[in-house]
């Protein structure tokens, strides 16, 4: 086999100069998958909206806009976290891996036997993963990503991942309890919501309880201005949350 002057150049680099190399590639493979995914979102989101137009579909609710943001919090996370988020939340299970585009199109048509979320049962981008098997024993959620069943009421999320993030500090204090459920209390609880939700008492409530607490919540708003009721100018100060 004959070496090429590029192969000589290469092995005769140093080894930290070789990682260096090897961590430039590795950095830009992965920037392309993040870039694919926000790619693969968007387009989901827009052939979703023009099936609802034809009729194909009979409502769907769309993530569009928040792709680069959700694929930026699907890096922070780790095994054993858990989710108490809203429908506009598509492009985080896309990079979670928890939701294939086969597996988006069947929730969006209700499809009992291609949704894994929840079986068609669930309205359109309302996610969950299973925290039971089928002989209804605890998995090991300590080794998942964990998806807590979306509810429709806005900032019903809330609540919840107050909750979520109260249990990790009680598993912290108390790891006997902790079994599949916690790696002593070192997970967190990520919450998303709408900029127009956070005029709900809920979400002010919550806010404070974790303050109070002192929890491992993260929270993200998305400024979206997708607001069921009035624009964010006539119930927010300043006109933004995040």
């Amino acid at each position: 086999m004959i070496e090429t002057k590029s192969q000589r150049r290469k092995s005769r680099l140093p080894s930290s100069e070789k990682n260096k190399a090897l961590l430039t590639k590795e950095y830009r493979n992965e920037v392309l998958k993040d870039f694919r995914i926000c790619c693969l979102s968007r387009e989901a989101s827009v052939i979703a909206r023009k099936e609802v137009l034809m009729g194909k579909a009979n409502f769907g609710i769309i993530g569009d806009g928040k792709e680069v943001a959700q694929v930026a919090m699907a890096r922070a996370w780790k095994k054993g976290d858990y989710r108490a988020g809203y429908y506009r939340d598509q492009t985080l299970m896309m990079a979670l891996g928890l939701m294939t585009l086969d597996e988006f199109f069947a929730q969006l048509y209700g499809d009992p036997y291609g949704d894994p979320l929840s079986g068609g049962r669930q309205m359109n981008c309302h996610f969950a993963t299973p925290f039971l098997d089928h002989e209804g024993k605890f998995l090991d959620l300590k080794n998942r990503f964990n998806i807590s069943a979306d509810i429709s009421p806005t900032a019903g999320q809330m609540a919840r991942g107050v909750g979520l993030a109260f249990a990790s500090k009680k598993f912290r204090e108390q790891p006997q309890l902790c079994g599949d459920l916690s790696d002593k209390g070192n997970e967190v609880a990520f919450v998303t919501i709408g900029d127009a939700s956070t005029s709900e008492g809920a979400f002010w409530e919550s806010i404070n309880a974790a303050g109070v607490l002192q929890i491992p919540l993260a929270v993200s708003v998305w400024d979206d201005g997708y607001g069921i009721s009035v624009p964010k100018d006539y119930q927010t100060t300043k006109a933004s949350i995040s």
